[in-house]
């Protein structure tokens, strides 16, 4: 499904309280004073099948985008089309073509089991039962969720309720899957069976996915383009490993050694640094070539084994949030 933002603003008037019962009173009467830009002047274009991140600090206005993805908010000027339909014109028709996973709220029914809460979510929808049956079959072959459909909601762990929450989001195949925080809290089994199982709905071309999260390692793991977003305003559009060159962020080569490289070795390598007598790590250069460090390495050392890392982008992206902006 297609996503089209022009020029986003959405605001929300700012209202300080007062204190004890006679500042309440005034309160209901006081104007208010100011407002706040939660999304200022975003603009950007999702593809069908596309999957994107939105990611940036707490305040960033990432959970107010997807709001407005969902057509739960309008925004205050600017326009968005969600597969050709405005999402807040008719919220009913635009929901069932959504499929909405929170990780700290739920879409199931406490009280009821699992394959009960599935059966008026397909009554919802309007997916036939040998339709539902059969989507359940697949969630089931990969999430494993067979074990829990007679259990009570109420009863499930936290990735227990998580697979099934994602399989409830899909069970009428919505052309546009948006996920908030869907790994929060989860183990790292659980996680790495979500990430494989969103990985291949990506690949396979069919949904639109657009995730918010705080776990660069679901972006790493899900989604080729980045969305980062701070204060309102879009920063960045693009692919994660460019927004690391942008922050600074250089591939790091690491090697073990024969032998413990001499002095003049070292000084021809400036960015190099030694872990341990024989282990060197060097940073590749903003205009250099992981290629080119490679084989000059490989002419210089000794080297018994190499490996390559990828840019820190964890630590440059909590930098980059914590900089007064």
């Amino acid at each position: 499904m297609e996503i089209a933002a022009h020029d986003l603003v959405r605001t929300f008037p700012l209202q300080e309280r007062s204190r004890g019962l006679g500042g309440a009173l005034r309160d209901l009467v006081r104007p208010p004073q100011g407002e706040r830009r939660a999304v200022d002047g975003v603009s950007f274009h999702v593809a069908p099948g596309e999957a994107i991140a939105l990611i940036g600090p707490n305040g960033a206005g990432k959970s107010t985008t997807v709001k407005l993805l969902c057509g739960v908010l309008h925004p205050t000027s600017g326009r968005l089309t969600v597969g050709g339909r405005v999402p807040w014109d008719d919220r009913a028709a635009h929901a069932r073509r959504l499929g909405v996973v929170f990780g700290q709220r739920t879409q199931l029914w406490w009280d009821l089991a699992v394959i009960e809460a599935f059966d008026l979510l397909a009554a919802m929808y309007g997916v036939p039962a040998g339709v539902a049956k059969t989507r359940l079959d697949h969630f089931d072959a990969v999430l494993g969720i067979g074990p829990l459909l007679r259990t009570p909601v109420r009863q499930l762990s936290l990735g227990e309720r998580m697979r099934c929450e994602l399989a409830a989001a899909l069970l009428h195949a919505p052309p546009l899957l948006i996920l908030d925080e869907p790994t929060i809290g989860l183990d790292v089994a659980v996680k790495l069976r979500l990430r494989t199982f969103l990985a291949e709905l990506r690949d396979a071309g069919d949904t639109t996915i657009v995730l918010t999260t705080h776990d660069l390692g679901d972006v790493r793991a899900l989604c080729p383009r980045v969305l980062l977003l701070a204060g309102g305003r879009l920063l960045h559009d693009g692919p994660l490993d460019e927004l690391a060159a942008r922050l600074g962020g250089r591939h790091i080569v690491r090697v073990s050694l024969r032998d413990t490289p001499t002095a003049a070795q070292l000084a021809a390598l400036p960015t190099a640094e030694l872990g341990g007598p024989n282990e060197l790590a060097v940073a590749v250069g903003p205009d250099e070539r992981v290629a080119d460090v490679v084989r000059a390495l490989l002419a210089e050392l000794d080297v018994v084994d190499l490996r390559i890392e990828d840019p820190p982008i964890e630590g440059l992206v909590a930098r980059y949030y914590e900089t007064p902006r």
